[in-house]
């Protein structure tokens, strides 16, 4: 696929998922089916809430993560500077999109070293598709993925549905998972792997434990579809119907987040897909994710400015504080214990 193409696909996939026009019924979360039990008695101090945390040795003012999002090469470069300075001012983790493009041609998307110099001070994470590092390439691109903007850490993503849906997409993935292990023995980097949307399921996830993944993020159904949005960017009636069947595909985010837990107890996990404010983030870390991923609902504000960024997530902080606050838990490790009720019993 030529570069200009694979500039075309991703500027469409923005011009999709920025669409109120084509905003499609999404499948749920899973989160609504859980409420929190309200404290009316926290004997605590809103503002001494202490949501920090810690990711690949970086501390955090709060435990969450600016997921992957692209862009075309004309507007990448703004979104990825407001995200990095964002994310230097508020203490986030920041994974960067995929660096295919970057790697096999001259246009980088502001994915540089000076992304670093925006952010010097946050956990910045690489990314890749997993379907790269199968080639003879497959180490060399992970580690200079790592290198172009000074990772901490390197994403792989995983996603099969959007590749069997996409025109030209990559369809034989035999031989992923050793590649996936390769490149965590080699790479001299921790090894993120997550899905884009339809979840990660228990079986998987110990599989890439096993395979030494230092860290995953289940990216479970409720958020993008991407199925749907290549069901949108087909060339014909066929493709179209193919890929619409599977709008609604995947492992709903609370459903993957809670099994995942259940198999691997110690996991570091994040939990991203439809989180859609500070509330679902809290939930999220109630159920056993470390870190809470957001990617298409702060998609507007990184394409208007580094302020609108900066506003949403700290609209998302500001929520998940007062959660703790009315739930009596004065830091992360409380939260984990707070009285999260199934809706059944909470009602």
């Amino acid at each position: 696929m030529k570069d200009t193409e694979l500039t075309r696909r991703k500027n469409d996939h923005l011009d999709i998922v920025l669409d109120p026009a084509l905003a499609m019924k999404k499948t749920r979360t899973g989160f609504e089916r859980w409420r929190f039990e309200h404290c009316a008695l926290p004997e605590l101090d809103l503002d001494s809430i202490d949501l920090g945390t810690t990711l690949f040795g970086r501390a955090m003012q709060a435990p969450l993560l600016i997921s992957s999002m692209t862009g075309g090469a004309s507007r990448a470069n703004d979104i990825n500077r407001f995200l990095a300075e964002a994310a230097q001012n508020l203490g986030l983790a920041m994974g960067v999109g995929s660096q295919r493009v970057a790697l096999e041609s001259d246009a980088n998307w502001g994915l540089t070293r000076e992304l670093r110099s925006l952010a010097p001070d946050i956990p910045l994470l690489a990314n890749l598709g997993a379907a790269q590092l199968t080639g003879q390439h497959g180490l060399d691109y992970a580690r200079r993925a790592v290198e172009m903007v000074e990772a901490d850490a390197l994403i792989i993503h995983l996603n099969p549905l959007q590749e069997a849906l996409q025109t030209g997409g990559d369809r034989d993935w035999r031989g992923i998972l050793a590649a996936i292990e390769r490149v965590t023995a080699s790479l001299g980097a921790p090894v993120v792997v997550k899905e884009v949307g339809a979840g990660l399921s228990a079986t998987v996830a110990r599989q890439l434990h096993e395979a030494g993944v230092a860290m995953l993020d289940i990216a479970g159904a409720g958020g993008t579809s991407w199925a749907a949005v290549e069901g949108e960017r087909a060339s014909t009636p066929h493709n179209r119907a193919v890929a619409m069947a599977f709008a609604n595909w995947g492992i709903p985010t609370a459903q993957a987040l809670c099994e995942v837990r259940k198999a691997l107890p110690a996991m570091p996990l994040i939990a991203s897909g439809g989180i859609n404010d500070g509330i679902d983030a809290a939930k999220a870390l109630c159920l056993g994710a470390d870190l809470v991923g957001q990617a298409a609902a702060a998609l507007y504000s990184a394409t208007t400015s580094l302020e609108a960024v900066i506003e949403h997530f700290q609209i998302v902080i500001d929520q998940l504080r007062v959660a703790c606050f009315c739930t009596g838990s004065a830091d992360l490790v409380a939260l984990k214990h707070a009285a999260l009720l199934p809706l059944e019993r909470a009602s």
